[in-house]
């Protein structure tokens, strides 16, 4: 039973999302608390309420409605709330992430109803560590933080990018079970150069181009060095930022305190599960592929780091591992003789004779797998897709980028053009597909599988860095839950349904390796596994008065 004293009382206390229980309160609880008459009289159970709560989310007629409900329930209630998302993952994770988060961002201001997590702003150099003592709750340990630049494959969405770490950290707790006060959504608005954006009434950022070089810089190092004084035992989590920035981030803090950026890693890692999950349906060793990448930016250059990685684990030279991936960027094939590459692209220009065409790259290397992270729908044609079912029996197609308008094809496009031989895995979720009689099941590469396990591992073990072994471990953990019947289906990632499982045993294996390499801060349970399960918030109504 809580102390009475210490707690809200009457409207305040409904008024307070985190304590909230609306009708749960029971007639007790009503009379200690100064409720009686501010609720409806019938007490309601959990069950009860998700029994009314359900067909209201249900009954909204599009996606972005539903995402304003989910939204307007979490500013009231959120234990309801996450009760609600946990029973019902896999109906309500497409709604609350990918794809409609995309469209909740790009009409953030127009749903926008209750302020969730930080804003830092560029004027506020000099003064971050005055904006993060604000938050309210001293154990903050993931945060998600974003500039809004490179937002899916949607661009510059500002400071309307605070939808991506709302997003992120739901699914942290629905997945892996972080508890919500322990998270914490952070957007830094140095501007936007999208002037649609500027100018739009509805727009709440700042009026003003983005902020760069020196100055730029200056607010992240401060920013940083705040989080760190602020909340010591916090993991930062880079999310969306344009990939000059996104890799410079990494570089200078990844060894110094514990970070990572999703879109570099966490992608990298559920790819690789999704190609190691591929092998077992194609025949075709991990070790021996050839991958051809759409895009060498933040993502595609992330996976090709850790699928090298991978490689060299099983006895590939670093040499050969780099040569079995091939990029394609804007302008053509990522070759030796091109002038005009970006360092991150350096080490994977090989030599040989440049080419234009995803289509002239295809013909010419024979990959087993395109995977596509551009942002650019429809560029995996079907006469590209026909030149893969040539040159290999099951082709790999991975069409990642997100949301769905900006996949690279559909999956009934890959089946179509590839007589149903196609592996497919995509970033956004697409539906069964029939192809002559026979129903394919396609694999959703989701970052959902991979960082809230390792985000919760971190917490247990109070990691001190984040590291790539990580990563890898996560991937391989991932591929050995798919089973004998998801491949059956042609699906290579496990059900959505078993994802809290999942993130368990990635979270056990990621903590173990912090252990293992004396990066853990914690003291060390006799018992991992018990220890992560213990960890995992469960949305449950505390009891205020016997």
């Amino acid at each position: 039973m809580t102390d009475l004293s210490t707690v809200k009382r009457g409207a305040a206390l409904l008024n307070d999302p985190e304590l909230n229980k609306g009708t749960a309160f029971t007639e007790a609880e009503r009379t200690a608390l100064g409720l009686r008459g501010l609720l409806p009289p019938r007490v309601m159970t959990q069950e009860e309420q998700l029994e009314r709560i359900l067909p209201g989310v249900r009954s909204r007629p599009t996606p972005i409605d539903q995402y304003a409900y989910l939204v307007g329930l979490h500013d009231r209630n959120v234990t309801l709330f996450y009760r609600l998302v946990m029973d019902h993952l896999e109906e309500m994770m497409p709604i609350l992430y990918t794809p409609t988060v995309g469209q909740a961002c790009q009409e953030f201001g127009r749903i926008f109803r209750r302020s969730r997590g930080l804003y830092v702003t560029s004027d506020d150099r000099g003064r971050v560590r005055e904006v993060l003592a604000n938050w309210p709750h001293d154990d903050v340990r993931m945060i998600v933080v974003t500039d809004g630049e490179r937002i899916l494959g949607l661009g510059d969405l500002g400071a309307n990018g605070m939808g991506i770490p709302i997003g992120k950290l739901t699914l942290y707790t629905a997945c892996a079970g972080l508890h919500p006060m322990q998270c914490l959504p952070i957007t830094i608005d140095v501007g936007t150069d999208n002037t649609h954006l500027r100018e739009s009434p509805a727009y709440m950022g700042l009026r003003q181009p983005r902020l760069r070089g020196a100055a730029y810089d200056a607010l992240l190092d401060e920013f940083v060095e705040a989080v760190q004084e602020r909340f010591p035992h916090v993991c930062l989590q880079f999310e969306d930022f344009g990939n000059h920035n996104a890799f410079t981030l990494l570089e200078k803090w990844r060894n110094r305190i514990s970070t990572f950026n999703d879109d570099i890693q966490g992608t990298a890692s559920v790819t690789l599960a999704g190609l190691y999950s591929a092998s077992r349906i194609s025949g075709t060793a991990f070790k021996d592929m050839r991958l051809l990448f759409l895009g060498a930016g933040e993502a595609g250059i992330g996976i090709g780091d850790l699928v090298v990685s991978a490689m060299v684990e099983e006895g590939v030279s670093l040499d050969e591992a780099r040569q079995r991936c091939w990029f394609v960027d804007s302008k053509g094939l990522v070759v030796k003789t091109r002038t005009d590459l970006a360092s991150h692209k350096k080490p994977y220009a090989h030599d040989y004779p440049a080419t234009e065409s995803l289509l002239e790259a295809v013909e010419a290397l024979k990959p087993h797998a395109i995977i596509g992270v551009s942002g650019m729908p429809g560029t995996f044609t079907a006469p590209v897709l026909a030149a893969m079912a040539r040159q290999h029996a099951r082709p790999i197609v991975m069409a990642l980028s997100n949301p769905t308008s900006k996949a690279e094809c559909t999956a009934r496009e890959a089946y179509a053009s590839t007589d149903g031989r196609a592996i497919f895995a995509s970033g956004s979720p697409f539906a069964p597909v029939t192809h002559k009689g026979r129903t394919h099941v396609p694999g959703q590469g989701n970052n959902a599988y991979i960082f809230p396990g390792v985000g919760l591992g971190v917490i247990v073990a109070d990691a001190s860095r984040v590291t790539d072994e990580m990563f890898a471990a996560a991937a391989r953990t991932l591929a050995n839950m798919v089973s004998e019947d998801d491949l059956a289906m042609g699906r290579i990632f496990p059900s959505l349904s078993r994802i809290r499982d999942v993130s368990k045993a990635i979270a056990t294996e990621v903590a173990e390796i912090a252990y293992r390499r004396g990066l853990a801060r914690a003291p060390r349970p006799g018992n991992l596994e018990a220890a992560v399960a213990a960890a995992m918030y469960q949305p449950e109504y505390p009891t205020f008065v016997n």
